[in-house]
């Protein structure tokens, strides 16, 4: 477990005691990316939905037992349940559209993915995202974002682990091929490929 997942647990065992600036500090550190893939599910309606997540977190925060990575997996799944409840709800299906929208909040993470999508633009990130299937484009936020293994994120989603991991390697390759794309120059047709003329 990393410094910052002890760190975490250790939030959770005090808010769990009544420390209310441990309970903010375990707020602070998973808010950003809940939104995030909340936004994936709901839309604009993720502050809500957060909102009733959070409550709900607050309730039975006494009942939790584990460290931060569980911790983060339970409430990835607590946002989870208000979500569906939320477009149940609404009468609706969950927006593959919306995704574009929760990369705005994308929170900071030191690694080779947050690198290449910092280097994007923002606009180019919501058409590469909204380019993924459903099921791709959430196991690429939970794994990428939330930063869930692919166990705790396989319990969010109500999948196996392995297909979990199939939809994130399937998304982060269409991500990557998608960019190799772009990069590659477009030869115009009437050029030949060969050397321009001086």
């Amino acid at each position: 477990m990393g410094g910052h997942e002890a760190e975490l647990g250790a939030a959770v065992r005090r808010a769990q005691l009544g420390d209310e600036a441990a309970f903010a500090q375990v707020y602070r550190s998973l808010q950003p990316g809940l939104l995030s893939f909340l936004r994936g599910l709901v839309g604009e309606d993720a502050e809500d939905v957060a909102a009733d997540a959070w409550l709900e977190i607050a309730r039975d925060l006494g009942r939790f037992r584990g460290d931060g990575d569980a911790f983060r997996g339970w409430s990835a799944t607590i946002a989870r349940h208000r979500a569906l409840d939320h477009l149940r709800r609404q009468r609706r299906r969950p927006r593959t559209t919306a995704i574009e929208d929760e990369v705005r909040e994308l929170p900071g993470r030191p690694d080779t993915v947050g690198a290449a999508l910092e280097a994007l633009s923002t606009a180019r990130i919501l058409a590469l995202l909204h380019g993924l299937p459903p099921d791709q484009a959430q196991a690429v936020l939970l794994r990428v974002v939330l930063g869930l293994d692919a166990s705790r994120s396989a319990r969010v989603l109500g999948k196996q682990p392995g297909a979990v991991r199939t939809a994130a390697h399937r998304g982060l390759r269409r991500l990557a091929e998608r960019l190799g794309e772009d990069a590659t120059p477009q030869r115009s047709p009437d050029s030949g490929g060969g050397p321009a003329a001086p």
